[in-house]
């Protein structure tokens, strides 16, 4: 199976980048290995339909986001298939997260999107113009990343630990030239 790990988010609006950090982090602390699945990790960013030619090309792709609910707290982390969203989740968040959900649902009006799993976490500043993450978001970001490792174990994919990058590392690096 051809897996997608897609990070979306505004990566200079404080919490709201907090899935194009996260999945950056893990792409660069894990080493990932299977003998009859790829996995792909894409930055995303605020795209929304101009990613639809990058998706199409997988059977499976995992999401990580903010989301917004009815009555969480900031911090709290959802995991859901896109096919039974809880109640919880109300979809009134930023307009790229808006933008990403009318993608979604465009694509399966044409058949397009493959099986859909979200990692969303309540964000507390989305609209401040900085790259540094509130607390209870850096904190939580640690559950989503241990929600996706049990995950792709569940799928059969294996992966080793290779380095230690905090996301507030990776999230202050995302406008540096130099990758780190």
């Amino acid at each position: 199976m051809n897996i997608l790990a897609l990070g979306i988010g505004n990566v200079v609006c404080a919490d709201e980048g907090v899935g194009v950090h996260l999945c950056r982090t893990i792409e660069k602390n894990y080493k990932f290995t299977s003998a009859e699945h790829t996995l792909t990790f894409v930055d995303g960013g605020t795209l929304a339909q101009r990613l639809i030619p990058i998706i199409v090309e997988y059977d499976y792709m995992i999401m990580f986001d903010c989301v917004s609910t009815d009555d969480g707290k900031i911090g709290d982390v959802y995991f859901f298939d896109f096919d039974n969203v809880p109640d919880a989740i109300n979809w009134k968040g930023s307009a790229h997260e808006v933008e990403m959900l009318q993608t979604l649902m465009m694509m399966d009006m044409v058949g397009d999107r493959p099986t859909t799993k979200i990692i969303g976490i309540i964000p507390e500043v989305i609209s401040d113009t900085t790259l540094y993450m509130s607390e209870p978001v850096i904190k939580g970001s640690t559950l989503m990343e241990k929600t996706f490792l049990k995950h792709l174990d569940e799928l059969g994919i294996n992966y080793e630990k290779i380095a230690d990058f905090d996301i507030q590392y990776v999230a202050q690096s995302a406008c540096e030239r130099d990758e780190i």
